[in-house]
């Protein structure tokens, strides 16, 4: 590529982060969490929401987005206690409670003690969304150790199956699940096979819970994002890579977490009333399964 090719697709300075998952307050630029005039219509007044992982990026732009439209919201996070108050303080902004829940999701034990302070603080539990996850990009297969495997996984999906197993003892007929899965599900990635494969078994969890709870008329879906402008990036990728992060896709940028949270409004609230087990793609115009 000549420098003049590659000065075209640089979207980001160059950045890392020593932490993962890592802190949007030191990104640059910051990402965009709402979209400017986006005003709420009640479409969510006075549920209860749970977002995990909401401290920052997309989860941070769903929990915003959902007080907007009426919610107040639950926000479990590792340990980004300055990116959580920050977010805590854009929910209460827009006149909603946020109550922060900081925490290990691998702990099944963490995942019902969230829950059940949700119920106790919030009064009740509508949507669940399971968001959280790690990423480590990996040269090869054999750079991957059995503990960075396992710490994907009990991450990225063990913990949906421990909070969707202790919000149902919560949740009630025309209540939601949202799963954040990844475009990398469906077209896989060379640099993240451990996350890639956490997040094609997403797409299938989302899709049988969804099968199982038909019965009770308690909606689960799931949104598939691209590449999204997130802390996911500079802290899981070599600076040099997030110099042209997102330049891929046939938009030739990278997303930004408010285009994303619409999809989250959209499936937590009645609009998509007739839709269960589905996935929704915002990945900048690639083409992928459904």
């Amino acid at each position: 590529m000549s420098k003049a090719e590659e000065k075209e697709k640089q979207q980001f300075p160059a950045q890392t982060q020593d932490v993962n998952p890592g802190n949007e307050a030191e990104m640059s630029p910051r990402p965009e969490v709402i979209a400017a005039g986006y005003k709420g219509s009640g479409k969510l007044k006075d549920k209860v929401a749970l977002i995990t992982g909401g401290d920052s990026g997309i989860g941070r732009a769903v929990a915003v987005a959902f007080a907007k439209e009426g919610a107040d919201v639950s926000i479990v996070y590792l340990e980004q206690h300055d990116d959580a108050k920050e977010t805590k303080t854009m929910v209460e902004n827009e006149g909603r409670k946020c109550l922060l829940l900081a925490g290990d999701i691998q702990d099944e034990e963490f995942c019902k003690h969230a829950i059940e302070q949700t119920t106790k603080e919030l009064k009740k539990l509508n949507v669940l969304v399971n968001n959280a996850g790690v990423q480590y990009f990996a040269e090869k297969l054999e750079d991957i150790t059995a503990a960075q495997l396992e710490k994907t996984f009990r991450t990225n999906i063990f913990s949906m199956f421990y909070m969707a197993k202790h919000a149902l003892k919560h949740m009630q007929k025309g209540d939601t699940i949202i799963n954040t899965t990844s475009v990398t599900a469906y077209k896989g990635n060379p640099h993240l096979i451990d996350y890639s494969s956490t997040k094609g078994a997403i797409v299938t969890f989302t899709r049988s819970l969804a099968s199982s709870l038909c019965d009770r008329g308690i909606r689960v879906n799931g949104v598939a994002p691209g590449p999204i402008w997130t802390p996911f990036i500079p802290a899981s990728f070599p600076a040099e890579y997030v110099k042209t992060f997102g330049s891929q896709v046939p938009f030739k940028r990278a997303g930004q977490p408010n285009e994303v949270a619409p999809c989250f409004v959209f499936l937590a609230s009645n609009d998509s009333s007739y839709m269960s087990g589905q996935i929704m793609h915002p990945n900048g115009g690639e083409i992928v399964g459904s």
